[in-house]
């Protein structure tokens, strides 16, 4: 795990890849080549997690001194790749799995990407031909930006690397912050929230041609489709290939020279993740133990720490423990947004952002995670919705009743509000879009009617934009669900926020519920494997029988990482929380309306309504452009 960076045509300046010192404090890179489109630089700062000797550094070149590589990520299946390239000839000289990418381009071309089975962000430099090479892995675990001018072109691991370059302003991009304060989506699009600035989205690559003194072509293309397949198995059979996929890459996500840990919130996904390394270690027989750290709370509302204690105890951790405090909630979030780059949607990311800090002290460098199950598996209760929209349209009414009744019991959701709100997925798409955006603005005092976000926002939902760009099916049942949030929404943003908190820490995040093998299964399984009555996440606590405690196996609530920023905001943190909004209404004057957004804060910091994420996004919005330094 890395920061990289690569330029060209700007004026090489080593400060680009030093501003992320903190994604790789075991070494540092840098080489500068020529090109008739200008001078061409890549940097790279590393952390040693695989062959930790300085056979590892980079950029990488081959013994011709053609291709230079900088890599960020893990490639997985290296070992087996090293072999399948010994046997055609190819001869190594370290153990890393950068040099196994390297090769594997040269061999292979663009046509490595298939073969990879893991993490990556990488820029490939042809010194002969003057030819730039940058691809993104499947899902976009590991980020990759870039910014393209008249002047040249430049990739960064994070934004703030590309701010400044000749070209590149500090302009908010209004469309997409109005996204983010409308439903707190980010990430959902090629574009970031600052004006100019862009990412490599999951499954993409670019190829800049810099042998002519032209413009620069840095448009970027899929090499991995946004689809999913149809497989059809009993529940049984299901169950059983989940846990042999989920088995096998927790197995090749355990590759590492260095101590590997895990995030445990209690859940269903980051303790599945935990069982499983704890047979694989051996710590139930005397073996190695798990190092597992948690967030706890005195707050009931929010506290998983029985859950937790039970699986410390079924799979025999080493449990470290952190209390997240609301005192450093404000204290922290400057810091914790300058590394984030951009907004982010809760105080929940505060809590991961202790999480990593806590496995840093106690000397972890890989963690692995459970980001990703619940995209695939309808995880979310919203998917409830679609669920109920589709079993009426199916006319299975029996089921339908069950649903409703088993959520009442396990959940505690009113029948009444159900029945109201299972109807809105049967609307047309439009139709239901424009009754969601009436709802808000009557509801929520028409905070966001302003003139400035009627011109410049956007007039569809995120989540229909996320499809819509992508080319995904309308969402109209639980497989266009998982699909979208899966490739377009939601899972892009969780992976951007755990990239930062991690690497603001110098450590490795490992998701492996992101194995592409078993994200193909799981999004290919049906409907009915996914959530069914009350059950969400049917398949995996089916095939989690034995690995996981009961107590945790048969648990419905959801929470991860959550915050009791209810208790938080309506207590102590309540008056940060009124100037927090004032400051970000006195920077960006004229974005929001004003009257609106205290009114709304009014509601419900005084409890007439539902505390819910807005006003720490509106909160966190001022301090971004604070820290950051972001003008209208």
């Amino acid at each position: 795990m890395c920061g990289i960076f690569g330029s060209i045509g700007f004026e090489p300046d080593p400060q680009r890849i030093d501003i992320v010192a903190h994604r790789g404090p075991d070494g540092r890179g840098w080489e500068t080549y020529s090109s008739p489109k200008g001078p061409v630089a890549l940097g790279h700062r590393r952390l040693a997690i695989i062959d930790v000797s300085d056979a590892g550094l980079q950029p990488m070149c081959d013994a011709a001194r053609r291709y230079w590589l900088v890599f960020n990520g893990e490639i997985y299946n290296y070992i087996e790749l090293r072999e399948e390239m010994r046997a055609k000839g190819e001869v190594f000289v370290s153990e890393s799995d950068s040099e196994v990418l390297l090769r594997a381009y040269m061999l292979w071309g663009e046509d490595a990407l298939p073969r990879l089975r893991g993490m990556f962000a990488f820029l490939i430099w042809d010194d002969r031909d003057k030819k730039l090479f940058a691809a993104r892995d499947r899902y976009g675990i590991k980020p990759l930006y870039i910014v393209s001018t008249p002047r040249g072109a430049a990739f960064g691991s994070e934004i703030k690397q590309l701010l400044g370059l000749p070209g590149v302003s500090r302009r908010m991009n209004i469309a997409r912050v109005h996204d983010f304060l409308a439903s707190g989506i980010s990430d959902h699009t090629s574009e970031t929230m600052f004006e100019g600035v862009f990412q490599l989205r999951g499954g993409e690559r670019v190829a800049i041609d810099a042998s002519r003194d032209s413009a620069i072509d840095a448009r970027s293309r899929r090499w991995y489709p946004a689809t999913a397949g149809d497989i059809s198995l009993p529940e049984d059979e299901a169950a059983a290939r989940f846990r042999e996929l989920l088995t096998e890459s927790v197995r090749l996500h355990l590759r590492s020279d260095v101590l590997v840990g895990s995030c445990l919130s209690g859940g269903l996904d980051s303790s599945s993740i935990v069982g499983l390394m704890a047979q694989m270690m051996g710590s139930s027989a005397g073996g190695a133990k798990v190092n597992t750290v948690s967030a706890c709370y005195a707050e009931k509302s929010v506290d998983e720490k029985p859950f937790m204690d039970a699986v410390v105890a079924h799979a025999h951790t080493e449990p470290h423990y952190i209390f997240p405090k609301a005192d450093d909630v404000f204290q922290r979030a400057s810091d914790i947004t300058w590394h984030q780059d951009e907004p982010f949607g809760s105080t929940s990311i505060f809590a991961q952002w202790c999480v990593f800090e806590e496995a840093k002290r106690v000397g972890v460098k890989v963690m692995l995670d459970g980001q990703g199950a619940d995209e695939q598996l309808a995880g979310y209760h919203g998917g409830f919705s679609y669920y109920m929209a589709d079993l009426t349209r199916r006319r299975q009414f029996g089921q339908l009743l069950t649903t409703i009744l088993e959520r009442n019991r396990y959940h505690g959701t009113s029948i009444a509000d159900q029945i109201k709100h299972h109807l809105v997925p049967l609307l047309p798409r439009g139709l239901g879009g424009l009754l969601r955006r009436q709802h808000r603005a009557l509801t929520q005092h028409d905070w966001l009617g302003t003139d400035l976000l009627r011109q410049k926002g956007n007039p569809r939902t995120a989540f229909e934009l996320a499809s819509d760009e992508l080319g995904l099916p309308s969402v109209t049942d639980l497989r266009t669900l998982c699909l979208t949030l899966t490739y377009g929404s939601n899972l892009a943003m969780l992976l951007h926020w755990e990239d930062r908190n991690s690497m603001a820490h110098s450590i490795e995040a490992r998701v492996p519920f992101l194995d592409h093998p078993l994200v193909e299964f799981d999004l290919a399984l049906g409907n009915d494997h996914k959530i069914v009555g009350g059950d969400t996440k049917r398949v995996l606590r089916r095939g989690m029988a034995h690995v996981l405690p009961e107590s945790v196996r048969e648990r419905r609530d959801k929470l991860g990482f959550a915050t009791p920023e209810q208790i938080w905001f309506r207590g102590p943190l309540r008056g940060l929380v009124e100037d927090g909004i004032e400051k970000t209404l006195a920077r960006y004057p004229g974005l929001m309306n004003a009257d609106g957004v205290r009114a709304l804060a009014r509601d419900m910091l005084d409890g007439r309504r539902p505390l819910d994420f807005t006003l720490w996004r509106i909160v966190n919005l001022g301090i971004w452009g604070d820290r950051v330094g972001v003008s209208l």
